[in-house]
């Protein structure tokens, strides 16, 4: 492909040669946020267009707030990799992928600007509009692959974006005492911990055992909802945010 119109009018064109049809006739039901992790969004946009990094994302977002569209929203883009969400595992064909310049914790991780966080919520809302993407389907790469990835990761603004009408969000119960559930615990409470998870979205097996799977999930569910400690016990306030979410859910009973 030579070219194509783009799908958010603010966005430059740069093709990647790294996408394929979505599958089984799968349409976006899903955004996704990543950071780039790269030490410069130069050599990420370059990468992200390398047939030979067999990666790729739709959008790039960089530090100065500029959108680049390499793959169009009806392709399939290779930005996810192995993960899933409410059972789904092709994340790739059900999503759309924003890459976040930023290089992560690797690299320093220094915070978002804020020009660069109003040109992402301006692009999830034309994206959210065009595919009718429900809140709770603004999602982070962490949310989908925990353990395996990390970004956005805890500094990326998902109270700001809510704020502007983009993702699902409620303020995080306040951090304190009172009991916790751990690696290594046993019994319903820890069933019930998992299974509000599992409903949420999370692939998390409910065994009742608190599995080092189950502390990487909740590690997970800090980072995007509770990011002022991402520790993976699952104490009160973790617990009481989760239930938080779920009440906000249409259809669910938390």
């Amino acid at each position: 492909m030579s070219g194509f119109l783009p799908d958010h009018d603010r966005a430059e064109i740069r093709v990647s040669p790294n996408f394929g049809p979505r599958r089984e006739g799968s349409r976006p039901d899903m955004i996704l946020i990543h950071y780039t992790g790269m030490e410069s969004a130069v050599s990420a946009e370059s990468w992200l267009c390398d047939p030979a990094s067999e990666v790729s994302a739709h959008y790039l977002v960089h530090e100065d707030g500029r959108i680049v569209q390499m793959v169009r929203e009806a392709d399939r883009a290779w930005h996810a990799g192995r993960g899933s969400w409410r059972g789904r595992t092709d994340i790739n064909s059900c999503s759309v992928g924003i890459e976040v310049a930023n290089p992560g914790h690797a690299f320093g991780y220094p915070a978002f600007p804020e020009v660069q966080i109003e040109s992402v919520i301006a692009l999830c809302r034309g994206i959210a509009s065009r595919h009718a993407i429900p809140p709770e389907r603004v999602l982070a790469h962490s949310d989908t692959a925990p353990g395996r990835k990390i970004d956005p990761g805890e500094k990326f603004p998902w109270a700001r974006l809510a704020a502007a009408g983009v993702g699902h969000w409620t303020e995080p119960a306040p951090i304190g005492g009172g009991r916790f559930l751990a690696e290594g615990d046993r019994g319903a409470p820890v069933e019930a911990l998992q299974s509000m998870l599992a409903i949420y979205g999370y692939g998390v097996d409910i065994s009742g055992t608190f599995d080092a799977t189950t502390r990487i999930v909740v590690e997970a569910f800090q980072r995007h909802f509770r990011a002022a400690r991402v520790d993976g016990v699952a104490d009160r306030s973790t617990i009481e945010t989760l239930h938080r979410l779920l009440s906000g859910l249409s259809g669910v009973v938390a």
